[in-house]
């Protein structure tokens, strides 16, 4: 299903730093490419980036990724150069020692490594491990005013920059998959409803919202903007069978065994049977996960707005979540893609999934 013209805009989009509250260029690359598939665009001013199809029809449908990935912010510099920083989203500190960092300034792009202490020099009887009060990055420089001379001060942002590659022919590697992947297949989404010529009797909104790593900021705003009826999100979820996770806390999900189709208060029961049901009938392997109260994920921020709109969570397995070589199994890229293609096709102008009907 995915084209070569796909993957190269999928490597693009990637490779591109889109911490949050810095992801506009990523916005441009992602817009760029979902043009031609689309009638009109919305953008508002934190910079989620919606394409629109039928923008005259008053029932709406959403189909949503997060465009931001996680970050650092630099926080300190010592009198000696180091250079100490405070997370920007989830960013694990356990992961940071021996890393290349991007620092983003006014003069472009400065780069730096999470250093960290020999083993020989450390204190072999209490022996230290990585906290956010002690890892720092190094740029070179002795002291704060040389790091201040390249353009670094309090509040750049810092990103990694491990970029997009495929391991053992199906497997995709990058930072940032978290969930920039929901962006992608949102908008291969779009393609297909363009070149199989599909008439939606709905206003659909394909939404990349901004800030979910803090909050699910950016989908509180553009919600109250669309006020749709329905909403699909998709996000990541663990793969569990991966060392060191308790399958009986996280559940079980594994990547290449299909998307992952969430219960929880937010989600609509209604709607998220018939999705299920256009798994079914569309023989499209598909996984359960349990959420409990919440689930995380800016699904939330859509099933409580506007009065109560009817919300799903479609989820990509994903290896290794918030480091720099998240791993997802092109299978279940594509079959995330055909699942939210063939229930938007399920879906009729005036649902309202209501269970009083």
């Amino acid at each position: 299903m995915l084209t070569e013209n796909s993957l190269s805009f999928l490597r693009k989009y990637l490779n591109n730093a889109s911490p949050t509250g810095y992801e506009w260029e990523g916005q441009k690359i992602w817009m760029d490419y979902l043009k031609p598939y689309v009638d009109d665009f919305i953008t508002d001013t934190y910079g989620t980036a919606v394409g629109v199809i039928n923008p005259e029809a008053k029932y709406k449908v959403v189909i949503e990724g997060h465009s931001d990935e996680i970050s650092w912010y630099v926080n300190f510099i010592s009198e000696e150069g180091q250079i100490y920083v405070i997370r920007n989203g989830g960013s694990d500190h356990m992961i940071a020692p021996s890393k290349r960092v991007n620092i983003h300034t006014k003069n472009g792009v400065v780069p730096g490594v999470f250093g960290w202490p020999a083993i020989h020099t450390r204190n072999k009887s209490k022996e230290e491990t990585p906290k956010i009060e002690n890892i720092s990055i190094d740029v070179g420089c002795t002291s704060r005013e040389e790091v201040e001379a390249l353009g670094v001060h309090v509040g750049c942002v810092i990103t990694y920059p491990d970029e997009f590659f495929i391991l053992n022919k199906d497997k995709f590697v990058c930072r940032g998959l978290d969930n920039r992947m929901g962006g992608f297949m949102i908008a291969e989404v779009a393609r297909l409803l363009k070149e199989n010529n599909a008439n939606l009797p709905f206003g659909l909104y394909i939404t990349n919202s901004v800030q979910e790593e803090i909050g699910l900021r950016g989908a509180e705003m553009i919600t109250q903007r669309i006020q749709p009826n329905v909403a699909i999100v998709t996000d990541v979820c663990h793969d569990t069978t991966t060392p060191m996770i308790d399958q009986k806390k996280e559940g079980l999900t594994k990547i290449g065994a299909g998307p992952v189709i969430s219960y929880a208060p937010a989600v609509q029961n209604r709607l998220r049977d018939q999705i299920i049901a256009t798994a079914e009938t569309n023989k499209i392997p598909f996984q359960r996960l349990a959420a409990s109260r919440m689930t995380g994920t800016d699904t939330d921020a859509f099933a409580y707005s506007n009065g109560g709109v009817a919300s799903a969570l479609i989820s990509l397995p994903l290896r290794y979540m918030h480091t720099t070589v998240e791993m997802v199994h092109q299978n279940d890229v594509e079959n995330v893609i055909k699942l939210i293609y063939n229930s938007l096709l399920s879906i009729k102008e005036g649902d309202t999934f209501s269970y009083f009907e």
